[in-house]
């Protein structure tokens, strides 16, 4: 379902639409009070249902002559944009990973941190930790500290100061994730303060050793908690990227923050016991021993694995 505004010549039911990488046949439209139509003309607001995948606001609408045409001028458009993501990924300043290969080639002089953290005496002792690395090859260069969670402007400055991201009890929000995909920055969260200063000296030296990967199953955005005797307090949620899973790890983020992390208690779904529920479901959750949830906090689920780092 999407909703467009008109702005030159007519929209029928029927039409084949492209918007950007989307694309679909108009199978249905409503006006703005909810009523069926057959045609929209300039100035009108209509949601339009048909489309594959969900658009980007602001994106472009435009009808063409068949869903053939459609499907070709979409499929165009997403490979132009994988390939450009490709290339910015790939043209990316700076990984942790790559610093000890890069100094010895000359490349870096300069290692440029954004650094956040969850409240200011964790910002102030990290500063003071990091100050202490060893910088005889390569200077640390603090660009930005603040507290607060991960977001698009940190990760916008990391991309044009090519620095790396460093969080500490905190996490990227969705749009700064996707930023940093899309931009290719290093974000790197922790939380234990010594792991911080062992991997940038370690950087250095060329010696980054295997480490614990997050694999990021999905998000879940608590709309509504209730109370119930017996199994304590259920936070009704709606799955709002990926899917959860009963037995994935999950941490409760509130405002960029993390609060807690843990295990689940119980995952249901029309009084079900379920597994896994999928992105748009509705869910109800308990986590293992913990009930100071509030609606609008995000529960994220994770597992983790052993990954060897290589530098080369």
């Amino acid at each position: 379902m999407v909703t467009i505004l008109v702005q030159r010549g007519t929209l029928k039911v029927g039409d084949s639409l492209v918007a950007g990488p989307q694309w679909g046949r108009v199978r249905a439209m409503h006006d703005f009070t909810g009523k069926r139509v057959q045609s929209a003309e300039p100035g009108m607001p209509v949601e339009v249902l048909g489309f594959d995948g969900v658009c980007d606001a602001g994106e472009f609408v435009r009808a063409v002559e068949n869903d053939r045409r459609a499907r070709q001028e979409a499929q165009e458009r997403a490979n132009r944009l994988k390939t450009e993501a490709l290339a910015r990924r790939q043209a990316r300043k700076v990984s942790l990973e790559e610093v000890f290969s890069r100094v010895q080639e000359g490349e870096i002089k300069e290692l440029n941190i954004v650094l956040k953290a969850d409240v200011a005496g964790s910002l102030e002792a990290l500063q003071d930790e990091i100050a202490k690395v060893p910088q005889e090859q390569v200077g640390i260069n603090i660009i930005h500290s603040q507290t607060g969670g991960i977001n698009e402007s940190d990760v916008m400055l990391a991309a044009a100061s090519e620095a790396i991201i460093i969080g500490f009890n905190v996490r990227p929000l969705a749009d700064a994730r996707r930023a940093a995909e899309r931009e290719g920055v290093d974000v790197r969260t922790y939380s234990v303060i010594y792991k911080i200063t062992e991997d940038l000296r370690n950087a250095m030296e060329g010696m980054l050793e295997a480490v614990e990967v997050e694999e990021i199953l999905g998000e879940a955005e608590v709309k509504q908690t209730f109370k119930a005797s017996k199994v304590g307090r259920i936070a009704g949620c709606v799955v709002s990227e990926g899917k959860v899973a009963r037995d994935a790890s999950v941490r409760l983020i509130r405002e960029g923050t993390v609060i807690w992390d843990g295990k689940l208690g119980s995952l249901r779904r029309f009084k079900d016991n379920v597994q896994e529920v999928e992105e748009g479901q509705e869910c109800g959750i308990v986590l293992e021993g913990y009930a100071d949830v509030k609606e609008g906090d995000v529960l994220e689920f994770f597992k983790t694995k052993q990954v060897e780092q290589t530098l080369e």
